[in-house]
């Protein structure tokens, strides 16, 4: 503890340090020299054991003037205050390693609530700042409890405008954020609050993250820039860059930017903010499967035709690729390639033949190149589409909602539950329970608990951070034609996390955290287990009625084996995820 209190000391000796040296240059000819600094990404959402400690590494080896964080440099949501404060000194030991200053931006990952925002600010300040470097304004905001610019508190916002009308002449203005409202909002022509705001007084670049993936922009003038992963886990991008940090060339004349990566320096428009917008529209409308395969009760899929619609969504580029189907033990797909040759704006359907005779995961995977702009293509993955279908038996007589699962309705238990690697689930076991009648949905989880002693349940706020603890969850589409799915979750104390969400064309979402339904719930802990009951009228959905076929996926999270035993893997918010629920 003394060895971090002296980094933390040292730390912020260099940052007054470089601060008195900014002070001096100001004053001085040499205020015109080049400045150089990196930008470090995401560190954490599935943080990759050696990746962020490398790219520090890298930097330190370049030298920079200093270096810059766009947030998640922590995992969050922590058990408690002692796991926050361990996460804290882990992450100041890590960064010791470099001998220049460092500020920071916080993440969703950092500050989750009050208690977070208390050590966020006990280990590295104030949420929301800014200082002055030479030539240069840096001004470093707090979105991470929010998923709008609009959503801000009223307090940032003041605070933001009048730091940007002070005059500071000839300064350059950067602007760094941790979540890209940008990217669904200006990159697409819609207003945005703080663009507004940087527009009006005169910001000349913006840096976020939160994504995991590099994209760049240029809106009236303002370059916008979203640093992908240095650590958290991530996929490749449409070129292949994985892990990478920013480094960031300014003189009065002009910015320039390059992401790095395994040592080699890329151009900054690498990948464009309208390239991920077009990739994302073609991951959405190239491969259609109008129907899932349907999984019988003893858990595989009998011989079905699947059907797979390919239509080419790009009015200026040919699609000629060869569709690939990878095929793991235990299933059958015929043929296993085809080839497809789709002309601008084209569409053909295609014809598989597919059965499973071994475990349900992991499912094939078809696969397929598609070009998005010239000389560029992305690979095309997806999963076949399976549904599994859970009973929901009508009850002439209302359980009774104390968390006991005793009552007579509760009929055709679903414990067979996969882990997120498709493994059968490594929790305790657990037992599903649904019933209704003409104006209520029942609910019931029956959770084996070995050591009943070290379940984690601290919260009791509505819509607060209970997916972080043991909980079960619910994502239900009651009506299936909408574009609307509920994602509810209970906790052993009873507690409730719900939001709707809805869908949009081109496979983005908008989740509304302020929708709350109505529920009675009632949970119960016991010698070994604990259990929850609970009873949403039909009318918390809107104009349903109870004799319909719901779209659902459930699940439970099992915080002492830091694991989840889901019903149909991967959770999405997708309706093509989902399974079904029949209402009997």
């Amino acid at each position: 503890m003394k060895n971090l209190s002296a980094i933390r000391k040292m730390l912020s000796l260099l940052l007054f340090v470089s601060l008195l040296a900014c002070s001096a240059s100001a004053r001085g000819p040499e205020e015109d020299y080049t400045i150089r600094f990196a930008i470090i990404g995401d560190r954490t959402g599935g943080a990759q054991p050696g990746i962020y400690g490398g790219i520090l590494a890298e930097i330190e080896r370049m030298k920079p003037d200093f270096v810059m964080t766009v947030g998640d440099m922590i995992e969050g949501p922590a058990r408690d205050t002692t796991e926050t404060i361990e996460r804290w000194e882990e992450y100041i030991s890590l960064i010791s390693c470099l001998s220049m200053p460092i500020w920071f931006t916080p993440g969703n990952n950092d500050i989750w609530d009050s208690s977070s925002e208390t050590m966020y600010t006990r280990y590295i300040g104030e949420p929301y700042f800014s200082f002055d470097f030479s030539y240069l304004h840096f001004v470093i905001l707090d979105n991470s409890r929010w998923e709008s610019s609009d959503e801000l508190p009223r307090e940032q916002l003041n605070w933001l405008i009048h730091d940007l009308e002070t005059e500071r002449e000839d300064a350059k203005t950067l602007v760094f954020i941790h979540k890209p409202f940008w990217n669904e909002t200006t990159a697409q022509g819609k207003p945005d609050t703080l663009h507004r705001l940087f527009h009006k007084f005169g910001v000349d670049a913006v840096f976020t993250g939160h994504y995991h993936v590099y994209f760049t922009g240029t809106y009236d003038d303002i370059l916008y820039t979203s640093v992908g992963s240095s650590g958290g886990y991530c996929q490749p991008g449409p070129t292949g860059l994985m892990y990478h940090f920013l480094w960031v060339t300014i003189d009065r004349n002009r910015i320039s930017m390059a992401p790095i990566k395994m040592g080699a320096v890329l151009p900054w428009d690498e990948v464009k903010a309208t390239d991920r917008l077009t990739i994302r529209r073609l991951t959405e409308s190239i491969v259609d499967f109008p129907a899932p395969l349907l999984v019988g009760d003893d858990i595989v899929v009998s011989a079905q035709e699947l059907a797979v619609i390919f239509s080419n969504a790009d009015a200026e580029h040919a699609l000629e690729d060869t569709a690939r189907w990878d095929v793991p033990d235990g299933w059958s797909v015929k043929p296993a390639t085809m080839p497809v040759s789709l002309g601008p704006d084209e569409t053909i359907t295609l014809s598989y033949a597919v059965r499973s005779e071994g475990p349900l995961y992991p499912v094939p995977i078809l696969s397929l190149d598609v070009p998005y702009r010239e000389g560029r293509a992305f690979s095309l993955e997806r999963y076949l589409p399976i549904a599994r279908t859970a009973r929901c038996s009508k009850t002439d007589a209302s359980p009774t909602i104390d968390g006991a699962v005793d009552d007579g309705c509760w009929n055709h238990p679903v414990s067979r539950l996969y882990a997120p690697d498709g493994q059968i689930a490594h929790t305790d076991s657990t037992c599903f329970y649904f019933s209704h009648d003409d104006s209520t949905l029942y609910l019931a989880v029956y959770c084996k608990e070995a050591e009943i002693d070290s379940m984690t349940a601290n919260v009791v706020d509505r819509d607060g951070p209970i997916y972080g603890e043991d909980c079960v969850g619910y994502f239900l589409q009651p009506d299936t034609s909408s574009s609307v799915i509920y994602q509810i979750y209970f906790n052993p104390l009873g507690a409730v996390f719900d939001r709707r969400i809805t869908l949009d064309a081109q496979g983005g979402f908008d989740a509304d955290v302020g929708w709350n339904g109505e529920y009675d719930v009632e949970t119960l802990r016991g010698q070994g287990f604990w259990s929850i009951e609970v009873a949403i009228p039909l009318d918390t959905f809107g104009a349903i009625t109870s004799d319909e076929q719901w779209r659902i996926n459930f699940r439970r999270k099992q915080k002492r084996l830091n694991t989840s035993a889901d019903w149909q893997i991967p959770i999405a918010y997708n309706p093509e995820g989902l399974g079904y629920l029949r209402m009997e």
